[in-house]
């Protein structure tokens, strides 16, 4: 039994439905996991995702900005979401699908200033990991879990465009490093996109509007993940399965993030 499934942060899911359904179409996804959909539920376009073989539905929205959904072709088991946005934003949601539970997180960018005492959107950010970090250490290794989102931490060396100029910008500083190491030392959690990629080639998910042409500057970040903690490590198809789909960054009027994608056999 197979199990595939894509994190997007979409930024504006009605802005980009066509877009969505053109990626999808290609993509062939059991669950797709939306970051930043910008709308509340009743604008959420059901009807689309229904239109596309998606109707088992979850929105949990917020007026004009973050907001995650996840829509799935297989029931799935609403499950509660620890607190952890102490601002209670639109920014995590849990489901059981298929045996396998998932977290769709889209966590708080964390403004332009790397400290906690200085930007409180900083330390709203680190707390969110911390925060993430407890339940996951409370958590049993072998149940089967799988996180998905833009965890607004581009973690290793080669995930970043210059990780020495990287170190002093928000997304790679030593303290959100220290963050991402600690939440996946608590969820014993894989990357397999580094399988997919090993080290030192650079990977990278999200790349700035201002550059007229991305793929010649390619000053990108690895922002977005899909981590798989003991339970579910082995369940890979193959390291290829991780695929990140940068070609749908250069369509037309697109999202600044490109979708991922991770296949399982369950």
């Amino acid at each position: 039994m197979r199990l595939s499934v894509v994190s997007w942060n979409v930024n504006s899911v009605r802005l980009r439905i066509e877009q969505v359904a053109r990626f999808l179409q290609q993509a062939d996804a059991d669950v797709v996991c939306l970051q930043e959909i910008k709308c509340q539920s009743p604008e959420f376009p059901h009807q689309a995702f229904i239109d596309m073989g998606y109707p088992h539905i979850l929105v949990t929205g917020q007026k004009g900005w973050h907001g995650v959904a996840l829509v799935s072709k297989h029931p799935f088991d609403t499950l509660e979401t620890p607190t952890h946005c102490r601002r209670s934003e639109a920014r995590c949601q849990a489901v059981s699908v298929k045996g396998v539970e998932i977290w769709n997180f889209y966590i708080p960018a964390g403004g332009d200033v790397p400290d906690r005492a200085l930007n409180d959107k900083f330390d709203h950010k680190l707390e969110f990991y911390e925060r993430v970090t407890r339940t996951l250490n409370e958590r049993p290794k072998d149940q089967p879990l799988l996180i998905a989102g833009d965890l607004n931490i581009a973690p290793g060396e080669f995930d970043v465009w210059s990780h020495r100029q990287m170190l002093r910008v928000v997304s790679h500083t030593p303290p959100e490093l220290e963050a991402f190491d600690n939440f996946v030392t608590a969820g014993e959690l894989y990357d397999p996109f580094r399988d997919a990629y090993p080290n030192p080639e650079k990977i990278f998910s999200w790349w700035s509007y201002r550059s007229a042409d991305f793929r010649k500057s390619n000053r990108g970040l690895r922002l977005d993940h899909i981590l798989l903690n003991p339970g579910l490590r082995n369940r890979l198809t193959a390291p290829a399965s991780a695929i990140i789909h940068d070609t749908v960054r250069e369509w037309e009027r697109p999202s600044d993030h490109a979708p991922i994608q991770v296949t399982l056999n369950l």
